[in-house]
C-alpha cells in the first residue's frame, strides 16, 4: 500500500511544529525564569509564613530570595538577605527534645566544615523556647537559634562577615524574636 504524498507533507509538518514547540518551551522557559529577579521585597510589618504553622516578621530592609524560598503546610525554609548577611530559617517535623535538635543543626554545620559553641537559652516573644549562640565555618562567620514547637524544629542561621553581622544585629535579633508557631488543624 501506498501512503499519499500529502498525508506524508501533512505528518512531516506537524512533527515540526511539535519539535519547534518543544524547543520554545526547553529554551523559552529558563530564559524567562533567569529574566525573572530571585530577590522579592516583602513588607517589613507583617507575618512571613515560613511553613510548618511557623511565621516571622521580616526585618525592615530585607529582602526574600525565592530561590531558596520553599513554605509547605508540614515544613518550610525562608532565605532572607539583608545587604550581605543571610537570614535563614528552616522548620522541620522534629520529635525530638531541645539537645537533638541543637545537635541536628551541629552536623549540618560540621558537614561544612564548621564548629558550632554551645550557646545560650533562648526564648522568643512568644514563648518558644531554644538555645543560641554562634557558629564559624572556614569561609563565613554566623548566629545560629534552634526553638522547638509541638512536632518541629525551628532552626535559625545567620551568617556574614563580623563586621555586617554586627551592623545587623539588631534588626535581625528583633525579627528572631518574632518567630510564632501555630499548630496546625
Amino acid at each position: 500500500m501506498r501512503v499519499a504524498r500529502g498525508r506524508l507533507l501533512q505528518n512531516a509538518a506537524a512533527s515540526v511544529c511539535i519539535l519547534l514547540a518543544l524547543v520554545a518551551i526547553a529554551v523559552g522557559l529558563p530564559a524567562i525564569d533567569q529574566a525573572l529577579p530571585a530577590e522579592r521585597a516583602v513588607p517589613p510589618h507583617l507575618p512571613y509564613e515560613v511553613g510548618g504553622g511557623v511565621t516571622v516578621v521580616p526585618p525592615a530592609g530585607a529582602v526574600l530570595d525565592v530561590t531558596r524560598t520553599r513554605p509547605t503546610a508540614r515544613q518550610g525554609t525562608a532565605l532572607f538577605v539583608l545587604g550581605r548577611v543571610r537570614y535563614v530559617i528552616v522548620v522541620a517535623p522534629f520529635g525530638g527534645d531541645l539537645d537533638g535538635a541543637v545537635d541536628r543543626l551541629r552536623r549540618k554545620v560540621a558537614n561544612a566544615d564548621g564548629q558550632l559553641d554551645a550557646g545560650l537559652p533562648a526564648t522568643t516573644g512568644t514563648g518558644l523556647a531554644g538555645r543560641q549562640g554562634a557558629y564559624t565555618t572556614p569561609d563565613r562567620a554566623g548566629r545560629y537559634a534552634v526553638f522547638l514547637a509541638p512536632d518541629v524544629s525551628i532552626e535559625v542561621t545567620v551568617s556574614g562577615t563580623e563586621t555586617e553581622l554586627a551592623q545587623t544585629e539588631a534588626v535581625i535579633g528583633a525579627s528572631i524574636g518574632t518567630v510564632t508557631y501555630q499548630e496546625r488543624m
